[in-house]
């Protein structure tokens, strides 16, 4: 955006046109021109019929005029001058709404929708806040990337195809831990230690604990029950 230096005698207070007026002494002004550079304190320099307009950018005029817009210039006279709309834009292609302090879209009764036919942005320097009783979120395709993830809730259910974690450390703290399954296989490089009040195990068909040298030992009892034991 080209800015231009602001002379001392262009302030807010003092909005002027240079040249001749094409306007009548202390009348009101509705001028149609172009936005041909922005000075410092948001004041807007707008050429109309060979002179220059120097006027503020009205608050109902959200979007933000560009260099070489069509503008809407109206006022009481001369000296107090409002950008009031933008009439057309130099570059239709891209539009920006801005303000000066927040900004609410709001609806009292139906919804608020935002649409767009390609990409849709939501970016926050400081943070982004997103509440309500219910959110949903369809989508054929997610890529979340976060540094830090606390999550607190009363109930998760997931159904997937298929989950695959890959990362360093996976520590599982719950009460109850209740894991069913048609096949499972888990392979561990190094040590592998189960710490319980009782260990339970049972299967079908067959049951077997082989290793290189395999140790079996009880404080008080052990007992090996079948119909037929094979040692050695």
């Amino acid at each position: 955006m080209k800015v231009a230096p602001l002379k001392k005698t262009q302030t807010a207070a003092t909005m002027h046109t240079e040249g001749s007026s094409p306007f009548p002494a202390g009348g009101a002004v509705n001028a149609l021109g172009v936005v041909s550079s922005v000075l410092p304190g948001g004041i807007y320099s707008v050429e109309s019929e060979g002179h220059v307009l120097r006027c503020l950018r009205a608050a109902s005029c959200l979007l933000r005029p560009e260099i070489g817009d069509t503008v809407l210039v109206n006022g009481p006279d001369e000296r107090r001058l409002y950008l009031t709309a933008v009439a057309e834009q130099a570059n239709a292609g891209a539009a920006h709404i801005e303000v000066e302090g927040d900004l609410t879209l709001a609806s009292r009764l139906g919804a608020v929708n935002v649409e767009s036919p390609t990409l849709l942005n939501l970016r926050a320097r400081q943070a982004t806040t997103i509440g309500g009783p219910q959110l949903q979120i369809d989508a054929d395709e997610a890529r979340c990337r976060i540094g830090r993830l606390d999550y607190s809730g009363e109930e998760a259910r997931v159904a997937v195809f298929g989950i695959r974690v890959i990362g360093r450390l996976y520590e599982a703290v719950v009460d109850r831990l209740v894991h069913l399954s048609k096949s499972a296989f888990r392979m561990t490089e190094g040590m592998d230690q189960v710490h319980a009040g009782q260990l339970d195990y049972r299967a079908t068909e067959m049951a077997r604990l082989h290793g290189k040298n395999t140790v079996i030992t009880a404080r008080d009892l052990i007992k090996t029950d079948a119909k037929q034991i094979h040692m050695g």
